[in-house]
């Protein structure tokens, strides 16, 4: 079984803003597209155009119809891909070793020559964040784009994971989340900004800002319309009333 770092130097990870993702499959998009050209083998796609197509993805968007006391429903987009857990049960349970967490800067990656396919890491994952690429038969998961935050040749707002590059809504933001003082902790902070599923104990790097109630449920009836319609629609209403 592998073993987790006592600690990291760094705990990079993403805030994901629910107030302000509209659901445009961006993020899914610039994923699949740089992590199939880029880092490992590429994520594959069966039957795309056909009857049952499926693949294998990093990063997935959820809606759900949610609604507060007293306030309007309102539509909430959800992406979710690997939170890079402090304490990574999917780490823990790999036999051979492929799954590991960095101690340089906390990201959860995968050794895909290391990998077997036997899915104990998909298992032990509470958030359903791995998947099994049945073409390469190996683990898929999201690596944060880690051959492009460290790559010196791109120009130096492009390095951060695709995702966070392509979102046009400015809903997914990257940084150091061990950094009290780092941008993204003090968005955090400011928004009260929360783990998902907190309760596992699994303390998931990744975090994500609540969305604001949108409208307030008006309860009161509909003032009724008594006066007779005057002029044109006076005689239409007249018109349409012998028909």
């Amino acid at each position: 079984m592998t073993a987790l770092p006592e600690k990291t130097d760094k705990k990079l990870g993403l805030v994901i803003d629910l107030d302000t993702c509209v659901g445009c499959h961006g993020c899914v998009t610039a994923c699949k597209g740089w992590n199939t050209q880029n880092y490992g083998e590429p994520l594959s796609d069966t039957d795309p155009y056909g009857a049952d197509p499926g693949g294998t993805f990093l990063n997935r968007v959820f809606s759900y119809e949610a609604q507060a006391e007293g306030k309007a429903a309102q539509t909430i987009h959800m992406p979710r891909s690997c939170l890079h857990c402090d304490d990574a049960p999917c780490v823990t349970v790999c036999p051979t070793g492929a799954s590991y967490k960095r101690s340089e800067d906390g990201i959860v990656l995968v050794n895909e020559d290391r990998c077997i396919g036997c899915g104990l890491c998909a298992w032990a994952c509470p958030y359903g964040a791995r998947e099994l690429d049945r073409e390469a038969g190996i683990m898929k998961k999201c690596t944060l784009c880690v051959d492009r935050i460290y790559n010196e040749n791109l120009p130096e707002e492009d390095r951060v994971p695709a995702c966070v590059r392509t979102c046009p809504a400015g809903a997914r933001h990257f940084g150091d989340l061990g950094d009290p003082d780092s941008d993204v902790s003090k968005l955090v902070a400011n928004r009260g900004g929360y783990d998902l599923m907190p309760d596992l104990g699994t303390k998931p790097v990744n975090k994500y800002l609540p969305p604001r109630p949108k409208d307030t449920l008006d309860t009161q009836p509909l003032e009724t319309i008594t006066d007779e319609p005057k002029g044109f629609l006076g005689w239409l209403d007249k018109a349409l009333e012998k028909l």
